[in-house]
């Protein structure tokens, strides 16, 4: 770092009084300077120090001035009490006072509000606002500071106190020092997550605070009272002026970097100037001065490390390859970095540190201290070897080690300017050295005797030497001062050639015949005796690595990737593969690789070749390089004649073509060797198929139908299944096109080739079609396709599916023969029929199919259903219609072939006719009991009851059944009809039932009326048996069923009004055979004879008035004969007295 004056005013004594510069303060934009100085307000050119006003607004000394934060107005305020508003033109606009001379005025960085300071309180003025508002304090206020956000005001006092406020003027923190505090400053840094307060008190400290009263660090030893305390640069250093006649830098953290300058008088103020690196001093002696200080550039390199200096005390080293950073803070000043290897030294302000990286992998970052020596080494160059680092004096070389004892020096002819440590064995180091004569020395550090290498006329500016890859270096460039490029070939000492334009060189560590250099913001690039490459780049040239080129740039070194592209394709050209892939090797794309091996592979340069394909990881490539070069082997070993090897090149010159995608050149190249089956070998597997053909058309070695077949099949197999059902149809192959079509849904294409003629007589084509069909809905097509093929099985379950079942029972009823199974058809028709509530044809559906065991189980869901829903009349159809199929069931045809299972079967059967019977009668008691109204007659209920009392008997009833409406119908009809002793005894069978709770009352209220009632029935409620025409009582006494209580008869009722109809039971004799009688039944007796008989016939009628008898007449007198009806009728009837009744009308 260096300083030097810009420019600097010194006022003189007025009337013998000193003149002293008490404050100063920049524009925002940083193109004036106002200064206090005596009882002048000064504005200076801050450019060039030109005195712009002189200011006689204040009587008397004038000890502060600040800018507002938009440069358009500025404060000052001094020993008069009087603070005065100025615009940037130097017109006073307003002027107000306090009771006290004014120490401080600052203004607000985010708004308008000036702060003005005395020693008795403080004032906050804002153009908003009519008055100042003012605030007491209890010391002198020295030195105030804004927040750069605007929220805190720091006042630094005499008594050593901080008083922290906000914006109001309110108290935030109060910080305690012990002697006065006479400078104080806010760091503008934005970055930072806390706002820093540097103070500066006159203990000689300088200490640093939160904005919460909190002290960050210790406090930093001054070796003189503060006066001023600024930041610069943005905040990362601090400018400190003082009693030590001195403006210096420190840190931000308060570490002393360097002096500014020495006045000679104290430093009262010193200020940055905004947007440049200039600052401010004003002097006890009333001297105004403004110095620009240089920063320069501190950094070193090697190879892919690079290290600078940031922020005056930190190193950073950079990795450019891996653009890894890591970040050495040193706390002190940084003079001098010096990078080699492993190595980092680092010179501060008093000692030199020697740092290496913790292990030696290419790319750690962790550097650890080796060494430290405590000396201060004055130096204009530093470098750093394994073992030793070297300074640079002018002409002079010192060699020191890791311990700080010198162990070399070489005193050379001219200045040294430049110097690079070449690489070479620890302690064994070679360097390069640039002299200002235009000399070139290599020096081994080992070797106290320098070696020259070139001289030339002009100094050297910047110089590398090229990477060999063997036991020496053959090539220097050099950069001389003129800006000439310069490549020298050591051993001959020979100008290989001169490019103009040029600041920096740098040879590429990874091939020798490359080198680069920048210049007139162009960075070129030379590769062998090849022209130069160019594009545009700003800075220097620090390393060439690969396809990368380093280029320092504003202490910014970036990587910049170069092409090399163009050198690898020029040696390419000129068939140095060697060199080509070398190039390569330094970073080229995918496909520059490619180009090299198919190159090499071309040339027969089998190694190179694979190198290339390997390098793109081509195992395909690769394989097929090992396959050439055994086969060339295998050519050369036979030692082939001219001709012949000029054929196996052509040949393997036609496959690497085929490689390559050249197809059409290797197909020739193979006509031209006889070689056409491979040529259409190869077109059939890369299916070109109309090439193939073409081929095949030449030489008619291949039939071309078989390349159509082949070519479907490559179709199928890349999903292109339009262009492999058209092939599959044009080589012959319907079945395997109608497979693809189906599965690809093209129906309409389906349906042609159903129309083709070769497809007529084909049945699995047509059936595969019509399958395809079927499942797209194309239920017409497919109709018509099943009708071709006569397939009425699937026609039917076409037709079951869409349920068009008129038209399926008509197939089924007009192809009985051909139809398979009908039960297929009906079944489920008849389960339509079930979801459509009709049950009937549901029923004679199951009968066509057969299907008894479905019939029964629809009969008895039904029956089910109509119980649960009440429908009891449809109940009792439904267990007829049960019985009826259990009946039909049975295959015997006489009572002894009759099988134990179909003996189940009957008597299921008749219980099914009995509760087929019950449920009838109950649906009329449930119609008088749960029904608004009936229309029933009162006998026809007590009938009805009774015959559901004498069937039920002590039986379970049937699902459904109420025992107490049964009982509570009867009960009523039968008092109603004066069957009392019938009703007493059903209302006493009721207490014992739990009946509607709407019925108890009418029961109690009738039980009692019943009582006076006698207790006998109606005679002509009393049934009559007519078999034994014996009365019987309205119940069976003992449950046994509604018979006759003496014959066993059982009664048979008009299930119209259940009243017991005159009819008897009788069985026709052995002999007379069933059809005989059945026609003798419907017989019509002759009305010609008077008697009432038939003369021709065996029998006579007979008419007493009170009813009908027949007589059989067999021309003899028997007395005894009118009596064998009645004998039969009684045998039977004894036969069946004392049981139970089970019979059946027929």
């Amino acid at each position: 770092m260096r300083t030097n004056l810009a420019w600097s005013d010194k006022v003189p004594d007025r009337n013998g009084t000193k003149v002293v510069v008490q404050d100063v303060a920049f524009h925002p934009d940083g193109t004036q300077l106002v200064a206090a100085i005596g009882n002048r307000v000064m504005i200076y050119d801050a450019t060039n120090g030109t005195l712009l006003h002189s200011l006689k607004g204040h009587k008397d000394t004038v000890y502060t001035v600040d800018y507002a934060h938009d440069g358009k107005r500025f404060a000052s305020g001094g020993a008069d009490n009087v603070v005065i508003i100025w615009t940037d033109k130097a017109e006073g606009i307003l002027k107000y006072t306090h009771n006290e001379s004014i120490q401080k005025v600052a203004y607000n960085p985010q708004s308008q509000c000036l702060a003005s300071c005395t020693a008795a309180d403080f004032g906050l003025w804002s153009p908003e606002q009519k008055s100042v508002a003012k605030h007491k304090v209890v010391s002198k206020i020295l030195c105030a500071s804004w927040s750069i956000d605007g929220e805190f005001l720091a006042l630094g006092m005499f008594n050593g106190q901080i008083l922290l406020r906000d914006k109001q003027g309110g108290e935030k923190a109060l910080i305690e020092r012990s002697a006065p505090i006479w400078t104080i400053c806010w760091s503008p840094c934005r970055d930072d997550q806390i706002d820093t307060l540097a103070v500066g008190c006159w203990d000689r400290t300088m200490s640093f605070y939160q904005s919460n009263g909190q002290q960050i660090g210790k406090d930093r030893k001054l070796q003189f009272d503060p006066c001023s305390v600024s930041y610069y640069h943005k905040g990362k250093y601090l400018i400190v002026s003082g009693s030590h006649h001195k403006a210096s830098l420190y840190t931000k953290e308060g570490i002393f970097l360097s002096d500014i300058c020495d006045t000679g008088a104290w430093v009262w103020v010193a200020k940055a100037r905004p947007k440049t690196n200039a600052v401010a001093i004003g002097s006890d002696d009333g001297t105004i001065a403004v110095y620009n200080i240089v920063f320069g550039t501190v950094h070193g390199i090697f190879q892919e490390r690079y290290s600078y200096r940031e922020n005056m005390t930190d190193v950073i080293v950079q990795h450019l390859m891996t653009d890894q950073k890591v970040r050495i803070k040193s706390r002190d000043y940084v003079k001098k970095i010096a990078v080699y290897r492993d190595r980092l030294a680092v010179q501060l302000s008093d000692r030199i540190i020697i740092y290496e990286l913790s292990n030696e992998t290419s790319y750690d970052m962790h550097y650890r201290v080796r060494e430290r020596i405590q000396k201060d080494l004055p130096c204009s160059l530093l470098v750093v070897t394994s073992l030793h680092f070297i300074l640079c004096q002018q002409r002079k070389l010192q060699q020191y080690n890791f311990s700080g004892k010198k162990e070399r020096e070489w005193i050379l002819e001219a200045p040294i300017r430049y110097i690079t440590v070449t690489g070479g064995a620890k302690g064994k180091e070679g360097l390069l050295v640039g002299l200002k004569d235009g000399s070139v020395l290599q020096i081994f550090i080992d070797n106290p005797f320098p070696i020259p290498l070139i001289k030339q006329a002009n100094a050297i500016v910047c110089l590398d030497i090229s990477a060999k890859y063997v036991f020496y270096r053959e090539k220097l460039a050099v950069v001389d001062d003129c800006n000439n490029c310069l490549v020298y070939n050591l051993v001959t000492k020979e100008l290989l050639y001169e490019e103009k334009g040029a600041n920096s060189v740098a040879w590429n560590n990874e091939f020798e015949d490359m080198l680069c250099f920048a210049g007139n913001n162009q960075l070129k690039i030379k590769t062998g005796n090849f022209p130069v490459h160019s594009q545009r780049m700003q800075g220097f040239v620090v390393g060439f690595t690969g396809s990368k080129v380093f280029c320092l740039h504003a202490l910014t070194v970036q990587a910049i990737d170069v092409p090399q592209s163009a050198p690898l394709y020029r040696y390419v050209e000129q068939g140095e593969f060697d060199l080509a892939y070398a190039v390569a090797c330094l970073g080229v794309t995918e496909s520059d690789w490619r180009f090299l091996a198919w190159e090499a592979l071309k040339h027969m340069t089998f190694d190179i070749a694979r190198k290339g394909f390997v390098r793109v990881r081509d195992i395909r490539y690769i394989e097929l390089v090992n396959s050439l070069e055994a086969t060339r082997k295998a050519q050369e070993a036979a030692h082939p004649t001219p001709e012949v090897d000029k054929k196996n090149r052509m040949l393997m010159q036609a496959e690497i073509l085929a490689y390559q995608g050249k197809f059409q050149l290797a197909a020739k190249l193979l006509m031209d060797c006889d070689e056409v089956t491979r040529a259409i070998q190869m077109f059939s597997d890369l299916r070109m198929w109309d090439e193939a053909k073409r081929f095949a058309a030449q030489s008619k070695a291949i039939d071309v139908k078989q390349l159509v077949q082949d070519q479907a099949k490559w179709a199928e197999d890349v999903h292109d299944w339009r262009a492999a059902s058209e092939m599959y149809l044009a080589s012959g192959n319907l079945l395997k096109a109608v497979q693809i079509m189906g599965a690809r849904g093209w129906h309409n294409d389906l349906v042609e080739v159903v129309q083709r003629p070769e497809a007529a007589a084909d049945n699995q084509v047509l059936a595969l079609c019509a399958d395809f069909l079927y499942k797209a809905g194309k239920f017409k097509q497919c109709r018509d396709v099943y009708v071709k093929i006569g397939d009425f099985d699937s026609l039917l379950k076409m037709h079951i599916d869409c349920q068009e079942w008129e038209e399926a029972v008509r197939l089924a009823q007009k192809h009985k023969d051909r139809v398979k199974n009908l039960a297929d058809v009906y079944v489920p028709y008849a389960e339509w029929l079930a979801t459509q509530d009709r049950f009937e044809d549901a029923l004679g559906a199951y009968t066509l199919a057969k299907r008894p065991d479905q019939c029964m189980r629809l009969l008895a869901e039904l029956i089910a259903s109509a119980v649960a829903e009440t429908r009891f009349k449809d109940a009792s159809y439904y267990h007829w219609r049960l019985c009826d199929e259990m009946l039909g069931s049975v295959a015997a045809t006489s009572p002894e072939s009759v099988t134990a299972d179909e003996q189940k079967v009957l008597v299921n059967a008749l219980q099914h006719e009995v509760n087929g019977k019950i449920y009838y009668a109950y649906s009329f008691v449930f119609a008088y009991t749960d029904e608004p109204f009936t229309t029933l007659q009162p006998e026809t209920l007590f009938h009805a009851s009774r015959f559901l009392l004498n069937v039920i008997g002590k039986d379970r009833p049937p699902p459904g059944i109420s025992l107490a409406r049964v009982v509570f119908t009867l009960a009523q009809h039968a008092q109603q009809l004066e069957a009392f002793k019938l009703a007493r005894q059903m209302y006493e069978r009721l207490h014992q039932m739990r009946v509607r709770p709407e019925w108890q009352q009418t029961i109690d209220l009738t039980s009692m009326v019943i009582q006076t009632k006698p207790y006998s029935d109606r005679d002509d409620l009393l049934p009559i048996d007519y078999r034994s025409s014996s009365t019987n009582p309205l119940l069976h006494p003992s449950n046994g069923g509604d018979v006759c209580v003496v014959s066993g008869h059982p009664f048979v009722r008009s299930f119209l009004s259940f009243d017991n109809l005159p009819l008897v039971e009788f069985a026709p004799t052995p002999d007379l055979s069933d059809e005989e009688a059945v026609a003798l039944i419907e017989t019509l007796p002759s009305t010609t004879d008077d008697s009432g008989g038939n003369q021709d016939a065996k029998w006579r009628t007979k008419d007493t008035g009170n009813g009908q008898s027949m007589q059989l007449n067999d021309h003899e007198e028997e007395p005894a004969m009118g009596n064998l009806f009645e004998r039969a009728l009684n045998k039977q009837s004894g036969n069946q007295r004392g049981s139970t009744a089970a019979y059946r009308v027929l």
